[in-house]
């Protein structure tokens, strides 16, 4: 068993090492920060979706925005479109799963929003019927996802694309990188003026 631990530890921090050492993952993170930041200001929201453990991300991310991630400041105007059971389950019903998201979309969005969807895959029929319909609407369109990009990679002004096809090593990389594209919305809204220190033992 020891074994196992110390070969899955390993296989997470290679994949950490592959994104921390390419340069290309680092300025699409400080552009999708800057432009969401841009958005923000202008009265405009970040709407987050992913599916299964890229659904619990993207819940995890927008508490981030909307409460605190480093620093005491005013809330970030987010939205998860993977809480509302109500939505989710009438869409399915009625018009299938693969447009759950994509719904909440047109309700929801405006022109000049960032809508941000996280698959593993890159290939979540449900995430791409989202991102069609975002670029239809004038959206910022923003892809989290592993392997090759899959069918969002093309959809996406953004992408970040985890170099790893194993799901869990690409979720920690996700949620690692989450983290900081809110700390980077942190800085370009507010500067460096407010109170800057790490969340410890809050919840």
């Amino acid at each position: 068993m020891k074994e196992l631990i110390q070969k899955q530890l390993a296989q997470s921090i290679a994949t950490m090492q592959a994104v921390l050492d390419d340069p290309h993952i680092a300025d699409t993170l400080i552009s999708i920060g800057d432009v969401t930041a841009k958005a923000m200001k202008a009265g405009h929201k970040l709407l987050v979706a992913g599916n299964g453990g890229s659904a619990a991300d993207a819940q995890h991310l927008v508490a981030e925005f909307v409460v605190r991630l480093t620093v005491n400041r005013p809330a970030l105007r987010a939205v998860a479109l993977t809480t509302d059971s109500s939505i989710l389950t009438a869409t399915g019903n009625d018009f299938g799963f693969d447009h759950i998201f994509e719904r909440q979309i047109e309700a929801l969005g405006q022109s000049g929003d960032v809508f941000l969807g996280i698959s593993t895959s890159g290939n979540s029929a449900n995430i791409v019927n989202a991102l069609t319909q975002a670029q239809k609407m004038g959206i910022t369109t923003v892809g989290f996802s592993g392997g090759d990009g899959g069918k969002m990679r093309c959809l996406c002004e953004y992408n970040i694309v985890i170099p790893s096809t194993v799901t869990m090593n690409i979720q920690e990389s996700h949620l690692a990188l989450e983290h900081i594209f809110c700390m980077i919305v942190e800085r370009f809204t507010f500067g460096t003026d407010f109170e800057t220190r790490p969340q410890i033992l809050s919840e």
